[in-house]
């Protein structure tokens, strides 16, 4: 897991470059779509959405427009309609890479998708090539300051499967999907706020880069995540703090 901070760091720097632009708006608005029409209209019992809709307060959504998203998917207003889609592939020193997209138009995503591996020195795969590799998780995540073992004692106590503490210090408290929302939940009754909270793609073995395939992973990233119809890019590359701080 050391790698895990380094890259939700890159990641949450890049959402928000991507609020300034607004696009941040426009794939929450498609996540919460696609959360509504898989699991119905409930955050309390649709972890997917749950987590869409404290995406959208965290990036100052207005509530009525969050209403107003799944009122759409739920079809009680007319919308569009987006498909969810995932794409596999490898980046620059055979990095595993799993794209999550919402489209309208699977012709246009899978174009800009390929340009934007071809561009960094990677490859699409078929489907399955690394999927294989990854298992969805949820990641609760408390600065370095945050008590490690009252954390420990109280994510238990609420259901976590571990606790993990990064290089940097912060703190990651794991859990299956199912469990995501009521540790989540709990650990807040406990006075426990997280920085961040998510569910997420989560790797069985990372890939150390060096620093040129590092800084073609990143660059990867950063076009994938500037696509309209790309939600969320993992990864499996890890990169050093000997390597991150030469690249600034």
């Amino acid at each position: 897991m050391a790698g895990h901070s380094k890259w939700a760091n890159i990641k949450h720097r890049k959402a928000g470059q991507d609020a300034l632009r607004g696009k941040i708006f426009t794939k929450i608005l498609r996540e919460i779509t696609v959360a509504v029409k898989t699991s119905g209209t409930d955050p309390a019992s649709n972890a997917a959405l749950r987590s869409a809709v404290d995406k959208a307060l965290g990036a100052n959504m207005r509530r009525d427009t969050i209403d107003t998203a799944i009122k759409k998917a739920s079809g009680t207003l007319e919308g569009v309609h987006y498909e969810a889609i995932r794409y596999e592939g490898y980046g620059a020193g055979g990095v595993a890479v799993i794209v999550d997209c919402l489209t309208d138009n699977k012709q246009r995503t899978v174009g800009e998708v390929r340009h934007a591996f071809s561009k960094s020195g990677g490859n699409l795969g078929t489907d399955g090539s690394v999927a294989y590799m990854f298992s969805t998780v949820g990641i609760i995540s408390y600065g370095a300051e945050t008590d490690e073992d009252a954390l420990m004692e109280a994510a238990i106590e609420a259901g976590a499967d571990d606790v993990v503490t990064n290089e940097d210090g912060s703190k990651d408290v794991m859990t299956t999907l199912e469990n995501y929302l009521n540790v989540k939940e709990a650990l807040v009754a406990a006075g426990f706020t997280p920085e961040n909270s998510e569910i997420t793609m989560q790797a069985a073995t990372n890939a150390e880069l060096d620093a040129e395939n590092a800084e073609k992973m990143i660059l990867l990233i950063e076009r994938l995540e500037d696509l309209d119809d790309v939600q969320n890019v993992y990864s499996n590359g890890d990169i050093s703090d000997e390597i991150m701080a030469t690249m600034g």
